[in-house]
C-alpha cells in the first residue's frame, strides 16, 4: 500500500511529517524509519482490525460564523482518530469562515449544504456565542439539520449547539445537555434538560459545554466501534486531564467566580431564553 494511503488511514500524517524533517537524520535514515514504522504499523492493524476498524463511516459536522472552535475541534480531534471514515465540515457553501470569535483560525468548510451526503453516521452541531443567536433563527440551516436528522443514525451536539437542535425540533421530548449557562433554555422545545457532561437518549447524544467536546465524542467512538478502539484513541491522544483548579462547574467552582459569571452573561441567559420561545412557536 503507498505511504500516502498509510497516512490517511492511520491518522498519523502530522506525526510522520514531523519524523521525515528531524534535523538529526538523512533523508534516506528519516525513509527507512517511515518505512519501517508503516509496516510494523500495518502488521499491527491487521492484527487487531476486528478491534480498531469496521464499515465506512459517515461525519457530517456544522460549521458556522460565531461558533467556539474548541467545540468543533475538540470531538473532530477523536473523530479523525477513527478508521475508515468520511468527515465533512458542512455550511451554506465553501467560503472560508474568518470571523469564528475573531479567531486568527479560519475554517473553511469542505462540503456545502447542497452536495452533503444525504444519509450519515453521526451528524454534528458545535455551540458558541454569539453564532448560535443567528443559527437558531436561520431557517436554511433548520432545514437542512432536520433533513439529515432524518436518515442519521446519531443526531448530536455540544454545548449551544444543542440549543440549535432544539431549534430546529430535533430534541423535543428527549434528554439532553448544554453549557451550564443556557442548560434551562432547553425546556423551552420540551426537551428535558440534565446536568450531565454526556447525555444519551436513545439517538441524540448531547455535550455539555465546550471542553465537554471530547468525553462526548469518545462515547460516540465506542458507539460506532467498540470500547477498546475508543480506549485507543484515548491513550493516543493522551487524554488524561487534571486540571489545576477545581473550578469547571458551578458546582465546584468558587461562588464568587460563579456570581462573576452569572453576571457577565446574564444577557445571554436571556437572549437565548427569548430566542427560544421565538422559534418554538414557528415549531
Amino acid at each position: 500500500m503507498k505511504r500516502r494511503k498509510f497516512m490517511q488511514l492511520t491518522g498519523l500524517s502530522s506525526l510522520l511529517a514531523v519524523m521525515g524533517k528531524s534535523p538529526i537524520a538523512s533523508a534516506s535514515t528519516s525513509e527507512k524509519a517511515s518505512t519501517k514504522h508503516l509496516s510494523s504499523h500495518a502488521e499491527v492493524m491487521a492484527k487487531y482490525s476486528d478491534l480498531s476498524s469496521g464499515p465506512k463511516l459517515t461525519i457530517v459536522m456544522l460549521v458556522y460564523p460565531g461558533m467556539f472552535l474548541q467545540d468543533l475541534v475538540g470531538p473532530l480531534t477523536v473523530f479523525e482518530s477513527l478508521l475508515n471514515r468520511d468527515i465533512h465540515l458542512v455550511w451554506k457553501d465553501t467560503n472560508p469562515l474568518d470571523n469564528i470569535n475573531n479567531s486568527p483560525i479560519p475554517i473553511t468548510p469542505t462540503t456545502s449544504f447542497n452536495d452533503c451526503p444525504k444519509e450519515c453516521d453521526v451528524l454534528f452541531v458545535p455551540g458558541g456565542v454569539p453564532g448560535t443567536f443567528d443559527v437558531m433563527e436561520d431557517q436554511e440551516v433548520l432545514t437542512f439539520l432536520k433533513r439529515q436528522a432524518s436518515s442519521a443514525k446519531y443526531v448530536t451536539s455540544v454545548c449551544t449547539g444543542s440549543l440549535i437542535l432544539g431549534a430546529a425540533g430535533l430534541l423535543t421530548g428527549y434528554k439532553a445537555t448544554s453549557n451550564w449557562l443556557t442548560l434551562e433554555a432547553l425546556s423551552k422545545f420540551e426537551s428535558i434538560p440534565v446536568k450531565k457532561r454526556v447525555v444519551v437518549d436513545r439517538n441524540r447524544i448531547t455535550g455539555a459545554g465546550v471542553t465537554a467536546g471530547i468525553d462526548f465524542a469518545l462515547v460516540i467512538a465506542e458507539k460506532l466501534r467498540n470500547k477498546f478502539c475508543a480506549e485507543s484513541i484515548q491513550l493516543y491522544l493522551e487524554y488524561d486531564p487534571q486540571p489545576p483548579f477545581n473550578a469547571g462547574s458551578p458546582d465546584t467552582a468558587p461562588k464568587e467566580v460563579v456570581t462573576f459569571l452569572e453576571t457577565m452573561f446574564v444577557s445571554v441567559k436571556d437572549i437565548v431564553n427569548t430566542i427560544a420561545k421565538r422559534t418554538y412557536k414557528r415549531l
